[in-house]
């Protein structure tokens, strides 16, 4: 089994890391994910902001250890979290204020099947529908790591774990 896994995660070192677009973070980005309210106001104001999140993960058909390039991949399981917090950020101070806990989680499940041809080698084993990211009653702290530089890239490993030996790291961390 291979397998692209956060080490600092698994192994409990950290409770976040930050997967911002490494240009303003701690921020996601700063186009629809910003706005900046020049204050104080005279009236209620109202801003909208967006977030959006594309999953794209990589996989590889042969055995990652191997000198052969003959697709063996049988099967791609993902189960993700995600946590994001809505901030406002007071400038002059730098103190931020926790508007918003939102959580969702992304399980993936297919089945493959290597000897088909290209276009039906793949289908869904697991569940078609993914729950919908939810708005916490609660606000959750945010760890102090997911404010530093963007590592969620940087910080995955790709593991060979075979059915005997011990695992192996195909490609290291950044």
């Amino acid at each position: 089994m291979s397998s692209w896994e956060l080490p600092e995660l698994r192994e409990g070192l950290v409770k976040a890391i930050s997967d911002s677009d490494g240009v303003s973070y701690p921020w996601y980005g700063n186009t629809t994910e910003t706005v900046t309210l020049s204050g104080p106001t005279s009236k209620p104001s109202r801003f909208t902001v967006s977030m959006n999140d594309n999953f794209y993960p990589s996989v590889t058909w042969a055995v990652p250890v191997s000198e052969s390039n003959v697709p063996l991949l049988t099967r791609i399981k993902r189960d993700q979290s995600f946590t994001t917090w809505l901030v406002a950020l007071n400038m002059a101070t730098q103190e931020k204020i926790l508007l918003q806990t939102v959580k969702w989680r992304m399980k993936v499940d297919i089945a493959v099947d290597p000897s088909k041809p290209l276009g039906s080698r793949a289908r869904l084993a697991g569940r078609v529908y993914q729950d919908q990211p939810k708005v916490l009653a609660h606000m959750e702290p945010i760890p102090t790591n997911a404010l530093g530089n963007p590592n969620a890239n940087d910080a995955q490993v790709l593991m060979w774990r075979p059915k005997r030996g011990p695992p192996l790291v195909v490609i290291p961390s950044k």
